[in-house]
């Protein structure tokens, strides 16, 4: 049976396990919006890894939302650097499985190439003591990981060192944010895995937007405009552990359960 679970924005990641019936969790390590270095919920690392393993759940760290390496402007792609290493040594303390994090983009006339070139460098230059999943997105011109033209290029560039002994690089797949992107989920688990080799992470959101909207709004499986049914197929296909980030996720837990189980 594939894993289920849940992500948690309230800063108590065991509190959601036990609400939601959750054997994978997903959660920040400190404000998503923020640039601080990262904090443990609790305080304590090895405490925290400690009750996870009790608990029997495998974790996922998401990076905070404003992180860009692939961003021309020193004062953001710098600091962008710099807190990934953070978070990716912070996440390996508490047993992490995998950091997940969003592609980025460039602005003001730049050149997309510039911010895959960015990629390069980055994960050239950052350790990474667990696996980097990078996320595809939704909106946003200049994006790297929106559309899967876009990963394609980003793994054209980076996708050699995704095994490297620096640590992998791999993909968490969101279907919220393909479905806005305007990729198609029919057949996209195999067209993911012919670019990446892989897919480590599904967030099995519905969205409540149209098709190929650019808008990164999540809804609850049953309730969204991609058919559920569809939704079942992508995570069937992909075989990977799966995280809710919808607005109830202990019910599409046990939703995606129920109906997983049914064939």
């Amino acid at each position: 049976m594939l894993r289920i679970g849940a992500h948690d924005r309230e800063g108590d990641p065991l509190t959601v396990v036990h609400a939601t019936g959750a054997d994978v969790i997903q959660f920040f390590l400190g404000d998503p919006q923020g640039w601080d270095p990262p904090t443990f919920p609790g305080g304590d690392a090895a405490a925290l890894r400690e009750a996870l393993a009790a608990a029997g759940v495998d974790v996922y760290i998401h990076a905070p939302y404003g992180i860009n390496v692939a961003s021309a402007n020193n004062r953001l792609r710098i600091p962008s650097r710099k807190l990934l290493g953070q978070q990716l040594d912070a996440a390996a303390k508490v047993g992490a499985k995998g950091l997940v994090v969003h592609g980025g983009y460039v602005t003001g006339g730049v050149a997309d190439d510039v911010g895959y070139d960015n990629w390069r460098k980055a994960m050239e230059r950052i350790p990474r003591p667990i696996p980097l999943l990078i996320e595809n997105t939704a909106g946003g011109d200049h994006a790297m990981a929106r559309g899967l033209a876009a990963v394609s290029r980003l793994w054209d560039t980076i996708g050699d060192l995704a095994d490297s002994g620096d640590g992998q690089i791999g993909f968490c797949l969101d279907t919220c944010h393909a479905w806005a992107g305007g990729d198609e989920l029919a057949d996209i688990v195999d067209r993911v895995k012919a670019i990446t080799g892989r897919i480590d992470l599904v967030h099995c959101n519905n969205s409540r937007d149209e098709f190929d909207s650019r808008r990164d709004r999540h809804a609850p499986i049953e309730s969204g405009e991609i058919g559920s049914a569809l939704l079942l197929d992508v995570v069937r296909a992909a075989g990977a552990p799966v995280i809710s980030e919808t607005p109830n996720p202990g019910a599409d837990v046990r939703w995606l359960r129920k109906h997983l189980a049914a064939g």
